[in-house]
């Protein structure tokens, strides 16, 4: 509260109440004054008119107005100071006669109509007070008393007016004295009230500014003064408050000074901390450094003999050998295989720690993704008599988009592990549809949740606390009888991460284990062309002799979904009487044996369609079961499409024939290699011979570089670490000046640390390739190569041809295809036009054009790929969208010339 505040508040507290309750009491003593004298005037009037009409009797009665007249004025005159007319008038009303003249006097008559009064009536006019009072006739007209029994008759009424002049001066005046002694009492109390102000708000204003020269920091201000009664106790406090703040202030200004001083050997301590943090991150730079250095000198170091290992091992398997040498190759090439899943395994896991492995995003099929993983698992089980079976509900959707290779990776290593550490019994996988998915046929999201179920050693509580730890196995004697380095769950667990799942397990020792993980994957939106033909088979009856309970199952579920009429029979039933439609499976495993299969084989009639499932790849028993009435033989676990053939025999050997395996078509391109190692150049020149026309060998960049400026090549494979001039000094040179400045190099490398593929890249590769060479990855580059090659020459983005066998041969596939990808155009290219105004997100323009380049894969338009995959690697690497307008703007030719050129394929 202010001062001023204080003192107004005091003031009007004090002065209000006195001139509310005397105003209040002059109002009330005022108006009742007034009333009082009006009463009096009213009563003086009674008293003078009541008797005046009973003197007025006789001269009503002889009609004397002269007597009549003589008695009123006389009446008036001493009464003359309130009394302002009298008149008397007749009992009809009419004037009889006036004591003086009165302009009016239809204000002393009574209204129209209205009767004499009985009695003295009062009435106000204005100002005015009018008394009427009837005149009675006592006497009779000659003089004698009327009879006592009869009522007086009224003759006449007598009209008085008083003024009241005399009562309003009297009330102005007493209310004049009521003001007077209002003002008087109000005086009084400002008197009091400002004494009140100065001995009371004065020495709290006081306090009030001490306090505030105390909260400024003055600790040495105190209140004086002599005070008494509750302000004595307040300034008692405020001074007592002062001094505590200032002893306080003193302790606080010796703990602060003890605090810097404190705080200045911290510092000091820190300095040195960061001065040894700083050793220690270069410390920590260095061994990473030094760790990548490491890897890939390994990568390298190990990759180069592996590569003329395997390679050589494959060229050989593709000579006549006899079944010794066969089986010895064999060995050697799976023995490579596995070095070489662990320098993967390595690598990968380097890739995870250092978050720069990138998931695909392309459309696939789920059922033939599972069952290229099952087919390549199911040796490793049949070999270790294990039943292997796979499971996918038929709510799941087929067409997918993410990553398949990764998938695989994942189901590879799980199902891999549950093989490896089972002995004996079966290694079961499910894929189930979630709650919460958008639809079958919805194009949004489906939610898969995948199990991996075994009957081996499983895992104790102790143990499973380890499992998922670099390096590590959840028992140390596991690695010496199994195998295997111990980061096979750790990628698993953080690929399922990445892919935006989470991996799970239940375990318990000597009953097995459960590994299961979600996933949350989009529906694709390409159209299933390739349905199967169902409809030949629906409802035709099906014989089931499966012991299995894991592959019965499966198998049960993918009949009932084809709509087939299963009938299940067991081990020991006998063959009930069949026609010549029936079809029967027969399934062998650990509690059907092959020799109990052929038994019951023997059993049949021979007419039926008979289709044999063995948990075994090895030719001689297939030929056994054929050999005994079995039209088709097949491993486990089942490939839906190659059971549905077998289901469709025999019509299907005359309406569906199986692909014949094509012969390698050899490209007529020239092809350098470039290697120092003689064994890896004539690996890959035997390799480069069986699928291209022409290939010139050199060993070293020098010698590329003198090869490339004499004689034009389509395609260079350039080795990366050689002698006189490594790969990419050679690769520049070539690209500076030469007859080579266009066409693609790939670079050839046993270095697959992360990174290195966008490192050479940037350094002016085309591709890559790693060691040891897959062949397939060899010969699809050359094809892709040798297409751009062609179309580079035509000046076009559309390779019909390549997208048709992108699209698995199918042209109405690949017109869909290019159809989806023309529709995307629709959303990249306002999002192109933004990020040339300045106006779009780096993240978000790499988000779309990571989309497009997936749709450009399986599209035919190779340029516009490569284009994509440069400028996302661009973004990958830092730059910004700001400074990429060049590339976006050849982007947008590119996607004009692609919607150009599309017509012409889509008619």
């Amino acid at each position: 509260m202010t001062r001023y505040g204080l003192r107004a508040r005091v003031l009007a507290f004090t002065i209000l109440p006195t001139l509310i309750i005397g105003g209040l009491i002059a109002g009330y003593f005022t108006f009742h004054r007034y009333h009082q004298l009006e009463s009096s005037l009213i009563d003086q009037g009674i008293n003078i008119i009541e008797p005046l009409a009973i003197a007025s009797e006789y001269g009503m009665t002889q009609h004397s107005r002269e007597s009549l007249k003589r008695l009123i004025g006389l009446t008036h005159r001493k009464n003359s100071p309130f009394i302002k007319s009298i008149a008397v008038f007749t009992q009809d009303n009419q004037l009889f006669v006036t004591s003086n003249y009165h302009r009016d006097f239809g204000q002393l008559r009574l209204p129209d109509g209205s009767a004499i009064p009985a009695l003295t009536s009062v009435s106000f006019n204005g100002d005015d007070i009018i008394l009427r009072t009837p005149i009675q006739a006592e006497t009779s007209l000659d003089g004698f008393p009327l009879p006592s029994d009869l009522e007086p008759p009224v003759i006449g009424y007598i009209s008085m007016q008083l003024a009241t002049d005399r009562a309003i001066v009297l009330q102005y005046r007493d209310a004049f004295f009521a003001v007077i002694m209002v003002l008087i009492g109000l005086a009084i109390s400002t008197l009091f009230g400002f004494r009140l102000v100065k001995s009371v708000t004065q020495p709290i204003t006081d306090m009030v500014q001490a306090v505030h020269r105390i909260r400024e920091g003055r600790l040495d201000t105190r209140v004086s003064g002599q005070l008494t009664g509750e302000l004595d106790m307040l300034k008692n406090g405020i001074n007592a408050m002062a001094k505590a703040l200032s002893e306080y202030h003193e302790e606080m200004q010796q703990n602060i000074d003890q605090a810097t001083s404190d705080l200045r050997e911290t510092l000091e301590q820190i300095e040195i901390q960061n001065v040894e943090l700083d050793m220690a991150k270069k410390r920590a730079q260095e061994a990473a450094r030094v760790k990548s250095e490491f890897l890939a000198n390994m990568s390298h170091e190990l990759r180069t003999p592996l590569n003329g290992v395997i390679g050589f091992t494959r060229q050989l398997l593709k000579t006549s050998l006899t079944p010794s040498q066969t089986d010895y190759m064999q060995t050697i090439e799976k023995s490579a295989r596995n070095l070489l899943g662990i320098i993967n395994d390595i690598l990968d896991f380097s890739k995870l720690e250092a978050g720069k492995l990138q998931l695909e995003h392309i459309p696939f099929s789920l059922r033939d993704t599972l069952n290229e993983t099952m087919h390549l698992l199911g040796p490793s089980a049949h070999d270790k008599q294990l039943e292997l079976s796979l499971q996918v509900d038929a709510a799941v959707p087929d067409y997918l988009t993410g990553d398949p290779m990764r998938l695989q990776q994942v189901l590879t290593n799980l199902t891999g592990n549950a093989i490896k550490f089972t002995e004996r019994g079966n290694v079961d996988v499910r894929i189930e549809q979630l709650d919460g998915s958008t639809g079958h046929y919805s194009g949004k999201k489906v939610r898969l949740k995948v199990l991996i179920r075994d009957t081996g050693i499983g895992i104790s509580e102790e143990q499973q606390r380890q499992l998922f730890q670099a390096f590590n196995q959840a028992d140390s004697s596991i690695s010496r009888r199994y195998g295997g380095t111990g980061l096979g769950l750790v990628i698993t667990q953080k690929l399922v991460q990445q892919m935006g799942g989470q991996i799970r397990f239940e375990s318990e020792l000597g009953k097995g284990s459960v590994f299961s993980f979600n996933l949350e994957l989009d529906i694709s939106p390409l159209p299933q062309t390739d349905r199967l033909p169902l409809d030949r088979i629906q409802g035709k009856r099906v014989w089931l002799l499966e012991p299995d309970p894991f592959a019965h199952a499966s198998l049960h579920t993918l009949l009932v979904e084809w709509q087939l009429d299963v009938h299940s029979l067991a081990a020991e039933d006998e063959w009930p009487e069949m026609s010549s439609q029936d079809m029967v499976i027969i399934g062998s495993s650990t509690l059907h044996t092959p020799q109990q299969v052929i038994t019951r084989l023997d059993g049949l009639s021979g007419q039926q369609n008979t289709i044999v499932v063995l948990s075994s790849h090895e030719p001689a028993l297939y030929d056994a079961m054929q050999a005994h009435g079995a039209q088709h033989c097949l491993s486990k676990p089942i490939n839906h499409r190659k059971l549905l053939h077998a289901l469709l025999s025999p019509e299907a050997t005359k309406s569906l024939p199986l692909p014949a395996p094509t012969q390698r078509q050899v490209q007529q391109v020239k092809v350098l290699a470039v290697d120092d190692n003689a064994a890896n150049l004539k690996l890959i020149a035997a390799m480069l011979k069986e699928m291209v026309s022409q290939v010139v060998v050199c060993k070293n960049g020098k010698e590329a570089v003198s090869l490339a400026q004499s004689q034009p090549f389509d395609i260079i494979f350039m080795d990366i670490q050689m002698p006189i001039m490594d790969g990419i000094s050679a690769t520049q040179a070539i690209r500076r000046s030469s007859l080579n400045t266009e066409t693609p190099i790939v670079a050839v490398t046993a270095h697959a640390i992360p990174g290195e593929r966008e490192r050479l890249i940037r350094q002016g590769m085309d591709d890559y390739l790693a060691k040891p060479i897959d062949e397939s990855m060899l010969a699809q580059l050359i094809t892709d190569f040798a297409h751009r090659r062609h179309q580079s020459h035509g000046d076009q983005q559309i390779d019909w041809s390549l997208a048709v066998r992108q699209a698995a041969g199918k042209t109405e596939l690949a017109q869909e295809m290019l159809r989806m990808l023309l529709a995307s155009f629709d959303e990249v290219e306002p999002l192109l036009e933004a990020a040339l105004a300045g106006e779009a997100d780096d993240a978000e323009v790499l988000a779309k054009l990571h989309r497009l380049n997936g749709g450009c894969a399986y599209s035919g338009v190779p340029g516009l790929q490569r284009l994509l995959s440069q400028l996302e690697q661009q973004l990958r690497d830092g730059v910004p969208v700001s400074e990429l307008e060049p590339e976006l703007l050849e982007l947008q030719d590119a996607l004009e010339q692609v919607r150009q050129e599309a017509p012409r394929y889509l008619s």
